[in-house]
């Protein structure tokens, strides 16, 4: 069964400023696509964020805005299951981006790849990008939105082979962890589950 690990990079602090996305497709055999594009997030970068990613403002000159992509991005999300390494920050940008440009939000369930490490993998020293990739012996190129998509994909392959199950469906089953959901102008969180299996809800004004 096939997921979707996405990331954003943003331009700064402003969680509607996503400057990249990538968006990567992988069941328990592999990556079978993969989806990457600049964004002008038609504000001015924070010297800060160019340092983390190095994007600079001259380099999305030219780039599509997020509503230009959209398009192309609804696919990949609607319906499916989305993977994000500290899926509150990606989810955030998403949801803020789409409230900016008045889009239709998704409908798809979501989990986040540091949370299920955590159960899979507990004891590591931290759960990291970098250090789940050195702890799987992957190699890529930290805070480039792709390889991060990618990693996050990796890292979930390698935990349904090492516990045997054919998807992240199962692995957050087994691991006692709810998937989130978002919906039009709102969402719920994943979190380990509770004996009540009551879930919290959050609608757009108390995000």
């Amino acid at each position: 069964m096939n997921f979707v690990a996405i990331d954003f990079e943003t331009a700064n602090s402003k969680r509607y400023s996503p400057c990249s996305i990538g968006v990567v497709v992988a069941n328990i055999n592999g990556i079978v696509d993969e989806y990457y594009t600049l964004i002008n997030p038609l504000m001015e970068f924070d010297s800060f964020n160019t340092y983390i990613h190095g994007i600079h403002e001259m380099d999305v000159v030219d780039a599509p805005t997020f509503d230009q992509v959209w398009d192309d991005l609804i696919p990949y999300l609607d319906n499916n299951l989305i993977i994000a390494h500290n899926a509150s920050f990606d989810m955030s940008v998403l949801r803020h981006t789409l409230d900016r440009y008045n889009l239709q939000y998704p409908t798809c369930d979501y989990l986040c790849s540091v949370m299920l490490s955590k159960k899979i993998w507990p004891g590591l020293e931290n759960y990291k990008l970098n250090t789940l990739a050195d702890f799987r012996n992957i190699v890529f190129h930290h805070h480039n939105a792709l390889e991060d998509a990618r990693v996050a994909a990796q890292i979930l392959i390698h935990a349904m082979k090492e516990k045997e199950m054919d998807s992240v469906s199962k692995l957050s089953d087994v691991h006692t962890i709810s998937q989130g959901r978002i919906y039009e102008r709102g969402y719920v969180p994943p979190k380990a589950r509770k004996l009540s299996g009551k879930k919290t809800l959050y609608s757009k004004n108390r995000m």
